[in-house]
């Protein structure tokens, strides 16, 4: 495995992922649409560390499209499945933009890997295929039929979607299901990002709820070993159909995390409480058990820690 293709390389997860794999000496093509979800400034800036490496190929390509077989001159072993649009609450609002970004760009992607015979994805799923399961922690074979949210729908249809590419084609897909991944370049709508701003602007926090939902947030560094490990998996196996939680196994409630935030930032935190939104989940809880049996996942960021890290970097941008 010496060039793997990254979709979403301008994003939080995929501009890490692209940083890694240079660093170990990959070749890597990276695609991406600048999807005005989040401002373009911004996954420029998340690019500006390896866009100009002699290792790496940009090209700006909707994956919502089918991509032209000759457009892409590179060969590549295997693909870093990222791009899609993510969130659960704007996916109420358009969960049609959400069926195309999500659903139609992997059966894109997977098409393209059929006309280059390429047959190796690892794919980023989402913890939130879960839904309101009251089982904890969270294990990958779980009954999924009843997703709450349209975002947590098209991901679980992408899982069934690769699946179908194995079973007609012979593809060897992981499907890797995030927990809340936090730190340096995170989404400027996720919570801690969105919280750590309000906090330094003195604005009060929009809290939904009485602050008992938890999430498993995972850190950054954690979930880019996690996709990395999953690829050489890929690497050096046949006949793979896999899917593995990669979160943290430790939630967090809110009131701790906004808790542990401020303290951090060493601000007094003001909350607006409002009610529940619909699409919200009460917790999510990782049984990352399989994911160290099968690649040897082991998160080594602790929240605390992690908390730590994206306050020095918030600062500092």
């Amino acid at each position: 495995m010496k060039s793997i293709m990254v979709t979403g390389c301008a994003g939080f997860i995929g501009s890490h992922v692209c940083e890694r794999l240079l660093e170990q000496g990959y070749q890597v093509v990276g695609l991406d649409n600048f999807d005005p979800f989040y401002p373009k400034a911004i996954k420029e800036r998340n690019m500006e560390g390896f866009r100009t490496h002699t290792n790496f190929s940009f090209y700006e390509i909707d994956l919502r499209k089918e991509i032209p077989v000759n457009q892409i001159v590179q060969k590549v072993d295997l693909v870093i499945h990222l791009a899609g649009k993510a969130g659960v609450r704007p996916s109420i609002d358009d969960p049609q933009s959400y069926i195309e970004s999500n659903i139609t760009a992997t059966q894109n992607i997977l098409a393209y890997m059929r006309e280059k015979s390429i047959k190796k994805m690892a794919f980023a799923s989402s913890s939130s295929v879960y839904g309101n399961t009251e089982s904890v922690p969270f294990q990958e074979d779980f009954k999924l039929d009843e997703p709450i949210s349209p975002y947590a729908f098209t991901k679980k249809s992408c899982e069934l979607l690769n699946h179908t590419y194995h079973h007609l084609y012979g593809f060897d897909i992981i499907n890797l299901r995030f927990f809340t991944v936090f730190g340096p370049r995170q989404r400027p709508d996720l919570a801690i990002h969105k919280f750590l701003r309000l906090m330094r602007e003195g604005k009060s926090i929009p809290v939904f709820g009485d602050g008992t939902t938890a999430r498993d947030y995972t850190y950054i560094e954690d979930t880019v070993s996690g996709i990395l490990q999953a690829c050489l998996y890929l690497d050096t196996h046949q006949s793979v159909y896999e899917t593995i939680n990669l979160g943290n196994c430790f939630p967090v409630l809110l009131s701790e995390l906004i808790e542990v935030l401020g303290k951090e930032a060493r601000v007094e935190t003001l909350i607006d409480r409002l009610p529940m939104q619909a699409g919200d989940v009460q917790q999510t809880y990782a049984d990352i058990s399989r994911a160290e049996k099968l690649i040897g996942y082991k998160p080594k960021v602790s929240f605390a820690e992690g908390i730590k890290r994206f306050v020095e970097w918030f600062d500092c941008n």
